[in-house]
């Protein structure tokens, strides 16, 4: 029950603080708490239709729409009860965002991945993530 009271805090939090045009980090940072909060359904508004994840370093596209994707981050969700995503930095330019992040919990693992996460804002809406991993 005290987790169902959060999530329609956070949603309601959104709703007044993000209703009217939002910038990109603000999109990025809605789509971040929703993760943390393993919301899938607040997690998911903040994608396009057309979503794509592509692998940073050769371009191959490991996620393509939002059916797959939410497909992909349930399952995660899930697996991760303990899911935490960390920003050690983020730098806002135009309307890309990239974080360098610190998750711990994935897949219920106690060991730490570390990502740059370069999103790409469109409409008020994330279109594109780029993912480098180590």
């Amino acid at each position: 029950m005290t987790r169902y009271l959060f999530v329609l805090a956070l949603i309601f939090h959104y709703h007044i603080t993000y209703s009217q045009n939002m910038t990109p980090e603000q999109v990025v940072q809605k789509n971040l708490d929703f993760y943390n909060a393993r919301n899938i359904d607040g997690f998911m508004s903040s994608f396009a239709n057309d979503i794509i994840f592509v692998n940073f370093f050769d371009g191959k596209v490991t996620i393509s729409g939002i059916e797959e994707c939410k497909k992909v981050y349930r399952q995660l969700f899930n697996l991760s009860p303990e899911l935490l995503s960390t920003i050690i930095k983020r730098i806002i330019f135009d309307h890309t965002v990239i974080d360098h992040e610190l998750i711990t919990g994935r897949n219920g693992s106690k060991d730490p991945v570390e990502l740059v996460l370069i999103y790409e804002v469109r409409n008020e809406l994330i279109y594109k993530v780029s993912v480098m991993r180590k």
